[in-house]
């Protein structure tokens, strides 16, 4: 009988381990919140947006593993994957969610209207229905965005290749935020007097096709900040460099990858800002539905003076002066 009561003890022992494993756990003597991240893809630019919300929030006082637990999920690049981590996240009863890019946003905002969801590294959250307005989103969405100043990157390819006439629109044709920022950059083109044409993929293996389809037609390469394209940053800048037609990126993370230049946020500061947002729900200060859109305020202008040697391409002193001036650093394509 004995025997019996200390297997039982054991047995309920175990059970009451088992469900303090992961976002799912009761929240044990230290109250910790349980913050979901999902990120849609490996790339420069969203793991600094993570590690600037990771840092941001250990800076006010909320470290992983102490007040709060982070559950870190990469849906590599699959809108599947994000489907499947929002719905584990929704199951967990997770006290807040991280969705890092569009499509992930996506995943998570449709599969919970109550779960506190800020979103970070998406361009326009009200075009993507996220928000009922970015001013004042009235859903349970709020977060960041990575609006990259379009206009002045355009002007940029102008006066660092004065004599483009064509333009390649470079992206993926399946990211709501590629298109939007695409739009834009068409707009801001035709001001310039330059014809753009579309240059879009739908799969990570189609991009080295494209680009080598663009040899002696275009002047120039333009991408935004597109998941697809920066995960395969390193395949679209060696061959287009090696085609010498001159790419112009959208932020700092492409250009190490081997892009010419780009006025670009800085997306670690990008999470530092979003974490700033959580902190405002986690004390209960704040609810998503009435907290703005933010956005980054200041541009950084990259140059990637590898890629300038490259070319060929004489940078104006001005630009010189004002640029960080980075070097391609040799990675891999995430795909």
């Amino acid at each position: 009988m004995r025997l019996k009561k200390v297997m039982a003890t054991g047995l309920v022992a175990a059970l009451a381990l088992s469900t303090m494993v992961g976002c799912s756990s009761k929240k044990d003597s230290s109250d910790q919140k349980k913050i979901g991240v999902v990120q849609l893809v490996e790339h420069d630019a969203l793991d600094a947006s993570y590690k600037g919300f990771k840092d941001g929030l250990e800076k006010a006082g909320y470290k992983d593993g102490d007040k709060i637990k982070i559950e870190y999920k990469n849906a590599q690049n699959e809108q599947s994957n994000c489907q499947t981590i929002a719905k584990q996240f929704v199951t967990d009863k997770c006290d807040l969610v991280l969705a890092i890019a569009t499509p992930a946003a996506q995943a998570m905002a449709n599969e919970s209207k109550d779960i506190p969801i800020l979103v970070t590294a998406v361009t326009d959250p009200a075009d993507a229905k996220l928000v009922k307005s970015n001013k004042k989103p009235g859903t349970n969405v709020s977060g960041t965005s990575d609006l990259t100043p379009v206009a002045k990157q355009m002007n940029l390819l102008k006066e660092l290749i004065p004599n483009a006439k064509k333009v390649a629109m470079l992206y993926c044709s399946a990211e709501a935020n590629s298109k939007f920022q695409v739009g834009l950059a068409k707009k801001e083109a035709k001001k310039l007097g330059l014809t753009t044409v579309d240059a879009t993929v739908s799969e990570s293996s189609e991009i080295r096709q494209v680009v080598e389809s663009l040899k002696g037609k275009v002047d120039a390469i333009y991408s935004p900040t597109d998941n697809m394209i920066a995960a395969g940053i390193n395949t679209v800048s060696m061959v287009a460099n090696e085609a010498k037609i001159p790419f112009i990126v959208a932020e700092e993370g492409m250009c190490t990858g081997g892009g010419l230049a780009t006025y670009g946020v800085n997306y670690y500061k990008l999470g530092q800002q979003t974490a700033k947002q959580a902190v405002k729900i986690l004390e209960g200060k704040a609810e998503p539905k009435d907290m703005p859109i933010e956005y980054q305020e200041n541009a950084d202008l990259i140059i990637n003076k590898d890629t300038v040697k490259t070319l060929g391409i004489k940078i104006p002193e001005k630009l010189k002066k004002e640029a960080k001036m980075v070097t391609t650093q040799k990675k891999t394509d995430k795909e």
